[in-house]
């Protein structure tokens, strides 16, 4: 092996054991808190809640909590944001916001514009690098650290409206890539800057064996349909005929474990996986150990995290945060129990309620795992199920009955009292045993939902097959096809009336 790529794996070694614990201390936090409050107290936001008075006080995180009140991103756009959409300076954060990122969002919901400020990126540059040197941990060969990065994302040319720009982050981030980066980081400009999805993929599919891969970013099924792309193009076995030094897969934005029976069979050989939790809105976690799934938070990164217990007294049936909901910092938190996380950055973004559903895994060590959104859990009937347990149920009766489901999507039907589930698949499958087996792991791993399929208030569910394609060519007609979108794995009434039109049933 060369002997930069021996001497670059050392290094990333000495990092790893130099940093393993720093920068998880709940001062790192107040730090953080303090630091951006102090940078944003001249304001338009910072006057109107007395940013000096909280940095004042004797107990800053409480007189914050107390001062600024809890909101999603539409009540945030209402009161504040559209006014820095409107190029406004000193509104939310000092200067007029350059870039907007727009949020991937899910089908049928429209997209969000993220403020991005150049201290975000900043922290998004010193977290990237410090993600690479936690790949020590992972057993990656020396000739890894000197092959190339292909990221599956969006278009890399923001588009201007008015005085700012807009589009999506990874396009954002693009123009800001280290230089020391930059000649390892695929596809080339030129192909990231093309924005249909499918001419995007056609073109890396082209350059592929061009490229010497070690490691793929990007949300599963995308990644995987290029992948898939490449293997029928080149006519060979596997990715790994292709991108023989394809060691890591950097794994974001939805649960991966549906998609690894099928991540599997495009690889020749092992290749690691390693989670991360990259939004718009900022930088959150990034798996540190091989041997936990956890995603430790980025304390001193320019975000101050907040919590909020995911249950009745914060949160009505329909997932809408209540005006006496309480949130509590990373100190107060326990294992095992859903957070709606709540965020406060260096972008300008105050107590602002991300949509997410987390678990700590692993206190001392700061570690969660992602285990829904807010809007995407069903109750109709009081049965309370979540994201975590519909994945679950998911995986373990793929598992039990050795079949593929790539693909899925439930919602509720409140005139028949029950749910309806679509699979997507590219091989028969017996539908009715399929349901039968997520029915009876979902009572395995819900008592709610037990309960309420024993006395029969909630009904036998029902389901249906169609092909996996479908999934991606109904994104493709309401234009979220590639780059960050996701599928919506539970929909909304008005989600489902368009999935059943699209699909005619």
């Amino acid at each position: 092996m060369p002997i930069i790529g021996k001497l670059l794996k050392k290094t990333t070694e000495f990092s790893a054991r130099r940093n393993a614990l720093k920068g998880l201390d709940f001062k790192d936090q107040i730090k953080v808190l303090s630091k951006i409050l102090k940078f944003a107290q001249e304001t338009k936001f910072g006057y109107h809640y007395d940013f000096q008075s909280i940095l004042d006080s004797e107990n800053m995180v409480e007189e914050f909590q107390n001062a600024i009140p809890i909101r999603d991103y539409d009540q945030f756009y209402q009161t504040w944001l559209h006014r820095c959409l409107d190029d406004e300076a000193d509104v939310i954060w000092p200067g007029t916001i350059k870039y907007f990122a727009l949020s991937s969002g899910t089908t049928g919901s429209p997209s969000k514009r993220i403020p991005v400020t150049k201290q975000m990126i900043r922290s998004f540059q010193r977290n990237t690098i410090k993600q690479f040197t936690s790949t020590a941990d992972f057993n990656l060969s020396d000739g890894f650290y000197q092959k190339s990065l292909i990221a599956v994302g969006g278009s890399s040319k923001p588009e201007k409206k008015g005085k700012h720009y807009e589009g999506d982050l990874s396009g954002i981030l693009k123009k800001h890539t280290s230089v020391v980066l930059l000649p390892l980081t695929k596809p080339d400009a030129e192909t990231a800057a093309i924005k249909d999805w499918n001419a995007k993929l056609d073109r890396m599919v082209e350059k592929a064996p061009e490229w010497d891969i070690s490691t793929i970013a990007g949300i599963p099924s995308w990644c995987i349909m290029l992948m898939e792309r490449i293997i029928e193009k080149y006519d060979v076995d596997s990715i790994h005929d292709i991108w023989p030094n394809l060691e890591l897969y950097l794994s974001g934005g939805v649960y991966v474990e549906p998609y690894l029976k099928r991540f599997e069979k495009v690889c020749g050989k092992k290749v690691q996986i390693m989670n991360t939790y990259l939004a718009s809105e900022g930088y959150f976690a990034y798996q540190k150990r091989a041997e936990s799934n956890g995603m430790q938070l980025l304390l001193k990164s320019g975000i101050f995290f907040e919590f909020v217990p995911f249950n009745r007294d914060n949160f009505d049936e329909y997932g809408n945060l209540k005006p006496e909901a309480k949130a509590l910092t990373v100190d107060e938190v326990i294992i095992g129990e859903d957070y709606a996380l709540v965020i406060s950055t260096n972008a300008g973004l105050w107590r602002y309620l991300v949509g997410d559903l987390v678990q700590f895994v692993d206190l001392e060590r700061r570690e969660i795992r992602i285990t829904g959104r807010i809007k995407q859990y069903l109750s109709l009937v009081g049965e309370h199920l979540s994201l975590d347990n519909i994945n679950m149920a998911i995986v373990k009766t793929a598992e039990k009955l050795n079949v593929e489901i790539p693909e899925f999507c439930l919602y509720a039907n409140s005139q028949e009292q029950r749910h309806y589930w679509c699979f997507g698949t590219d091989k028969p499958i017996d539908n009715e045993l399929v349901m039968k087996t997520v029915d009876g792991f979902l009572s395995e791993l819900n008592d709610d939902y037990a309960s309420a399929r024993k006395y029969d208030t909630l009904k036998t569910p029902a389901s249906y097959l169609t092909d996996v394609k479908n999934f991606y060519k109904f994104m493709e007609e309401r234009g979220k096809l590639g780059s960050q979108n996701k599928f919506p794995r539970v929909m909304n009434e008005h989600q489902a009336k368009e999935w059943r039109l699209f699909l005619g049933v």
